[in-house]
């Protein structure tokens, strides 16, 4: 069995999502892949709109509490936002948790090609932040 990483955010729409898919692209053969909200909603249309165009298709992920998961280990916990850090729950076993604070593409306001440039930004950020974190592990 793979060791897991938890991908975490408030509704696991953005943010969180993005996040899944690029770990699962970068490091789906080494891990199990995962991601929740605190507060789940749905996944933004916008966020499987820029991952598309990454040519990695999340259009088939769902938004999942984190509830879902608190009786599995994992390996890394990385939450993407300032209130999943803050409002992470306990997981058995020695999960290293890893924080990465992104602005909420989800918040900006405007016309579509506005909110497109917003989330294309944050995927940007944190596909190099997981480059980087698959360089370490």
């Amino acid at each position: 069995m793979l060791p897991a990483i938890l991908v975490l955010c408030t509704g696991n729409s953005a943010r969180s999502q993005m996040g899944e898919g690029l770990f699962r692209h970068y490091l789906g053969h080494r891990f199990e892949i995962h991601s929740a909200g605190t507060k789940p909603s749905s996944v933004r249309p916008e966020a499987i709109a820029v991952m598309a165009e990454l040519g990695i298709d999340i259009s088939f992920h769902r938004s999942k509490p984190v509830d879902e998961f608190l009786s599995r280990e994992f390996a890394y916990i990385v939450t993407v936002c300032d209130n999943a850090k803050e409002n992470c729950p306990y997981f058995p076993g020695n999960a290293r948790r890893v924080h990465w604070s992104f602005e909420d593409p989800a918040a900006v306001e405007g016309d579509e090609a506005a909110r497109l440039a917003a989330f294309r930004r944050i995927r940007d950020q944190i596909k190099a932040r997981v480059e980087e974190f698959s360089k370490s592990v």
